[in-house]
């Protein structure tokens, strides 16, 4: 479904007038710029862009998501009439995108907010879309969530570590070599989730993260899936993950056993190995390191590693994520037979989960993560997920506790105080 710009008549969308002016707003978070509804976000350490309103949106579902998304696009910003006063990456025409991991089931959108405000270093900006410049002043504060219960998703524990065992048995008559099992957790509320509560505090506890809102979907994922920006590309792959303690020198001594565990760096190695030969058909160099760094963020801590090229063709950063999903470190290795295994017992309908998530501009530079440490809002609530790689020496108990470390950014953003 295709929603036309405002203004005009169904199909018969009127081209976009689009205006990108600097803006002094040093002092002023961008989250606090949002408003309670129609808002979309992707910000890291207090940069990135915040938007509300909607100037066009697109519904695809399918195999043909991403060729759809992308047609869209290009012609809608063909036709609209651009003044850009600051030309950073961000800035002009920008659509922000969630896209479902499987062809099915689970819809994807694209959307044109009416109002972007970028920062990028000491710059801001603001964007309008076919609308008058708004006063930009803080919205009033989010609504904490009005009682918040949480129960089982689709499987509880125990039958959850029943389908790893299954996995692993796979795996081991060799079927396959990894495969990545998520698991659902469900959060209801007594009043419709106000989105801002939490983004507020994964983007406090988790500024090393990407904190997102698109649509209903919002987390903060570590892994960026991809990174375009005037001709580089960037892919940040993690897999591999152990649980901290809160004691220093213990975590210390736990990272130093992570980038040591034979099981951590085969299920990295699949993941860099699928990022790199995606990526290599677009690149007329790469840096792909020969091993990978530790992660730490507040919970856990990842086996990284950031892939790096430098794109030859004219492939957007959409067309990109397109050509990464789904990499090994949401699907598994081969990737078509993991991904059968996901939808033959995994037991649940991912949907947005672990699918590209992100934005792009008018020129195709954008950064797309993966819709990891993520939720879904429902009408009761929200749908928390978490997913764990699997291979052919995972432990059913130990991805079962690494399963519910990840579920932590999330509830504890929809706990905190």
């Amino acid at each position: 479904m295709t929603t036309p710009a405002s203004g005009s008549q169904p199909g018969l969308a009127a081209p976009l007038v689009v205006r990108t002016v600097p803006v002094d707003l040093a002092d002023v978070p961008l989250l606090d710029l949002l408003p309670e509804q129609d808002h979309v976000s992707w910000l890291r350490r207090g940069e990135g862009l915040v938007g509300w309103g909607v100037a066009a949106r697109l519904e695809t579902s399918g195999p043909a998501r991403f060729s759809d998304a992308v047609k869209w696009w290009s012609e809608t910003i063909a036709r609209a009439d651009v003044d850009d006063a600051v030309g950073e990456p961000g800035s002009g025409p920008v659509c922000f995108g969630a896209f479902a991991f499987a062809d099915e089931p689970g819809d994807s959108v694209l959307v044109i907010p009416e109002v972007v405000v970028g920062r990028r270093g000491d710059r801001t900006w603001l964007t309008t879309v076919s609308v008058e410049a708004p006063d930009l002043a803080p919205a009033p504060a989010p609504r904490p969530p009005v009682g918040l219960t949480f129960s089982d998703g689709a499987r509880n524990g125990e039958e959850w570590m029943t389908v790893v065992a299954d996995a692993v048995s796979r795996i081991a008559s060799g079927e396959l070599e990894k495969v990545v099992l998520a698991r659902d957790l469900i959060a209801t509320t007594d009043e419709p989730l106000d989105v801002r509560w939490p983004l507020h505090r994964l983007a406090e506890s988790y500024e090393m993260c990407w904190t997102f809102h698109v649509d209903g979907l919002f987390g903060a994922t570590p892994e960026m899936l991809v990174r375009r920006e005037r001709g580089l590309v960037t892919s940040r792959v993690l897999a591999g993950t152990i649980r901290r303690t809160g004691d220093d020198e213990r975590d210390l001594a736990l990272a130093a056993t992570l980038a040591r565990s034979s099981k951590d760096l085969e299920e990295h190695e699949y993941a860099v190995r699928s990022v790199a030969d995606a990526l290599e058909p677009h690149c007329s160099s790469m840096n792909v390191p020969e091993a990978p760094f530790v992660l730490h963020l507040p919970n856990v801590m990842h086996l990284a590693t950031d892939v790096n090229g430098v794109v030859h063709d004219l492939a957007s950063s959409l067309q990109l994520a397109e050509s990464l999903h789904p990499s090994a470190a949401v699907g598994g290795t081969p990737t078509s037979a993991a991904t059968a295994l996901i939808h033959d017992i995994e037991g649940m309908p991912r949907d947005r989960y672990a699918g590209p998530v992100g934005w792009m501009d008018a020129s195709g530079d954008g950064e797309w993560g993966i819709a990891l440490r993520s939720a879904q809002v429902t009408d009761s609530g929200a749908r928390l997920f978490a997913g764990c790689g699997i291979v052919a020496s995972s432990d059913p108990e130990a991805e079962l506790a690494e399963s519910q470390a990840k579920f932590v950014p999330v509830r504890d953003a929809l706990e905190g105080a």
